[in-house]
């Protein structure tokens, strides 16, 4: 009986140590529940404080375009953005050109378009996902990738109740995310290659493979959905769409060839000017049309002469005022150091001895390349000497360790230039001439090389050349006109320089050339077509070498082209390469 008694009291006592513990447990439970919810409600507050905060949105967002009608001056480039995304097929797109020229806005529009296609594969909620190459964060230990994905590890710092059960957890990255949308990766030259590989793969599989050391294929207590993604991936079909200020050359070669390739080209001043006024009127100001005549001068992109009206915005104000001067635009200019914008233009009349060039600077950039030439007779026959000015030998591209040097071709492109002269009797050898490219900046030389010609030629024989004429075309030793680059931003850019003529290489006729305005393109397919058009020699063949003046030539501004007869109801050269 006292046995039991006491196996009792003990019982109870154990009973009561339990329950005493246990209860002890779930008061500590709940008061951690209750300091992580007053923790909570504090932090929450803080939130809700911080997000009662709000400046005046900056004018760059204002003015951002929301639809493909408000990208200004990239018409061509918006075409070739919706072949490329809204049709029944859409393909990856690389978009080059200079900051601030509307590429981001257009591709963050055009999926929006591709929508009201009832042909496009892109459904109603198809995503945008927008990521930038230079802060996608890439770490050579896979813990994080978020462009890509990657795997919470058990390990992994924070991998919660899965992770304390030995189960990896797949975050998926960009790629997925953008699942059945677009993703827009900002300056994707500069990705890091181990991303650019992995990118290049999901391209391929339209899915992406995660891998993990914890991963056991036979493990039961891993649930079913891990299962699926590491063995059939997580879906990543979407469409890529790449921009960047490089040049296609810096971009590899892998990525180039799934992508289709557009150009956006920079801004005119009329254009820049239309963005301007546009932000004075968002801003609530009147319109002040001499300020942005001096925003025209300077601002070369749409994202400056923004900034450039928004300080100028901020200075009327502070004075109290509510319009923009033009003296405030150029206080703006001048204490942000901002240069001019460079605009070269064609010369006010023919000069003897300069030429009108055409080179290209960068994607889909074309500009202006001013060529001089002074020939003075030699003191005797055949010591004639050449030198060429102006032109950087060799300069470096970028820094650190993606310094790059190139080296200006121009120098050798003489000789070439100066051997056929010679086959056609023209003497160079009897003069010393001195060749100029102002700007000091490395020439393509053998883009140049017709318009040597014909400077050294028009220095030699004293006859001015039409200072509405601009030339392009690589020559041959033995005269021919070879095809060249950038022949369309190079029509553009003469075009935009005041010249209503433009020579190019016969095999780089395109027939959108025969309907452009304000400009005829020429094609030619020799030095002696090039000399006829420019200065009105008529060239003989090498049976019958030497020259002679068209007998109506007087100065250049009578060109012999408009006078040549009609073959099947085509000016020769102009309308099209058949003459």
């Amino acid at each position: 009986m006292g046995l039991s008694v006491a196996l009792m009291i003990i019982q109870v006592f154990f009973a009561v140590v339990i329950g005493l513990y246990f209860w002890n447990l779930l008061r500590g439970q709940q008061s951690n529940r209750t300091a992580v919810d007053r923790e909570s409600k504090k932090e929450l507050e803080k939130l809700r404080k911080l997000r009662s905060i709000s400046l005046s949105k900056p004018l760059s967002e204002k003015t951002r375009p929301s639809s493909l009608d408000e990208i200004i001056g990239q018409k061509e480039g918006l075409r070739a953005l919706k072949a490329a995304l809204c049709g029944p097929n859409p393909q990856h797109v690389l978009i080059y050109g200079p900051p601030g020229v509307g590429k981001t806005a257009a591709a963050r529009v055009i999926l929006e378009e591709a929508k009201k296609n009832a042909f496009s594969p892109f459904r109603q909620d198809a995503k945008f996902i927008e990521t930038d190459a230079t802060v996608a964060r890439f770490d050579e230990r896979g813990i994080a990738d978020p462009l890509i994905g990657s795997v919470h590890d058990p390990i992994y710092q924070g991998a919660g109740a899965m992770g304390v059960a030995g189960i990896p957890q797949p975050k998926p990255g960009a790629v997925s995310k953008a699942h059945g949308g677009i993703l827009f990766i900002d300056e994707i030259g500069e990705l890091h290659p181990v991303q650019m590989n992995k990118l290049l793969k999901v391209l391929e599989d339209r899915k992406v493979f995660l891998e993990s050391a914890y991963y056991n294929s036979e493990d039961p207590n891993i649930p079913g959905h891990i299962h699926d993604i590491f063995q059939n991936g997580l879906p990543a079909d979407f469409r890529l769409v790449g921009a960047t200020t490089r040049t296609p050359q810096d971009i590899p070669p892998a990525i180039r060839s799934r992508c289709m390739e557009i150009f956006f080209r920079p801004l005119l001043p009329d254009e820049i000017g239309v963005i301007a006024e546009n932000a004075i009127r968002k801003i609530g100001f009147p319109d002040r049309p001499d300020a942005v005549e001096v925003v025209k001068r300077y601002a070369t992109n749409g994202r400056e002469a923004v900034n450039v009206i928004q300080l100028s915005a901020g200075l009327a104000l502070t004075d109290k005022r509510t319009e923009i001067t033009s003296a405030d635009v150029e206080w703006v200019v001048n204490s942000c150091q901002i240069p001019p914008r460079p605009e070269r233009k064609v010369p006010g009349s023919p000069r003897v001895g300069f030429v009108n060039g055409l080179a290209v600077y960068g994607p889909n950039l074309g500009t202006l390349l001013e060529i001089e030439v002074t020939a003075v007779k030699a003191s005797a026959s055949g010591t004639g000497t050449w030198n060429v000015t102006g032109v950087v030998d060799e300069e470096e591209l970028g820094g650190g360790s993606r310094t790059l040097r190139r080296k200006s071709m121009a120098r050798g492109s003489v000789d070439n230039v100066l051997t056929v002269l010679r086959s056609l009797e023209f003497r160079p050898q009897d003069y010393d001439l001195h060749i100029n490219f102002p700007g000091g900046t490395p020439i393509d030389g053998p883009s140049a090389g017709i318009s040597m010609a014909t400077a050294i030629v028009s220095a030699m024989l004293d006859i001015p050349v039409d200072n509405r004429l601009a030339m392009t075309g690589e020559m041959s030793i033995h005269g021919k006109v070879k095809p060249i680059g950038g022949v369309v931003p190079k029509v553009e850019a003469a075009f935009q320089a005041g010249a209503d003529k433009v020579i190019i290489p016969k095999e780089n006729w395109q027939e959108l050339f025969s309907g452009l305005e304000g400009v005829r393109v020429i094609a030619v397919d020799s030095i002696q077509e090039v000399l006829e058009y420019a200065l009105g020699l008529t060239v003989h063949t090498e049976k019958t070498a030497g020259y002679s003046l068209f007998p109506e030539q007087v100065v250049p501004a009578a060109l012999p082209f408009l006078q040549v007869e009609r073959l099947n109801g085509r000016s020769r050269g102009i309308d099209s390469p058949s003459g």
